[in-house]
């Protein structure tokens, strides 16, 4: 069992962008964006493509965004329970899980992805991203620090 104890973050990390996502749903009309910082502001937008809104006008990209990413998500999830992995391994696969999860949901359920954080430098905006962003991103990072500087006994 506790070869299978990282899974454990995947519900905690899927349910913080889900209820992000409904408090922006809920309390900001589309299109809306309520200032933090001069660099940080929570909007409500809408993402219909993949990364940074690729394919959006695309039909096509509607269901690319759909298939490939399930095939990712099964793929992980096998890996995840059938390889005796690297506890940094591990961990960061299961942030990589845990986003795409949370972003599949929305594809799935609401046809896009809820986009509501947005970081800017004077006219420099950065893509809307969310939580499952975030965990995807950190996940990536994670795995390549790991893959770059950590060096760990055969599991």
């Amino acid at each position: 069992m506790q070869r299978y104890a990282h899974l454990l973050l995947i519900p905690p990390i899927f349910f913080l962008d889900r209820w992000t996502k409904i408090l922006v749903r809920d309390d900001l009309p589309f299109g809306g964006q309520v200032g933090l910082f001069s660099w940080l502001s929570i909007v409500h937008w809408r993402n219909k493509g993949g990364l940074f809104g690729l394919m959006s006008q695309n039909e096509a990209g509607r269901y690319i965004f759909l298939l490939v990413p399930l095939a990712i998500i099964a793929g992980l999830a096998y890996y995840l329970v059938a390889y005796r992995l690297y506890n940094w391994t591990r961990f960061s696969l299961v942030f990589v899980l845990s986003g795409a999860l949370g972003n599949m949901y929305d594809r799935i359920f609401e046809g896009s992805v809820l986009d509501f954080v947005l970081v800017s430098y004077k006219s420099y905006y950065w893509p809307a991203f969310n939580v499952a962003d975030m965990s995807i991103t950190f996940g990536i990072g994670l795995w390549l620090y790991a893959q770059l500087f950590i060096k760990e006994a055969r599991p």
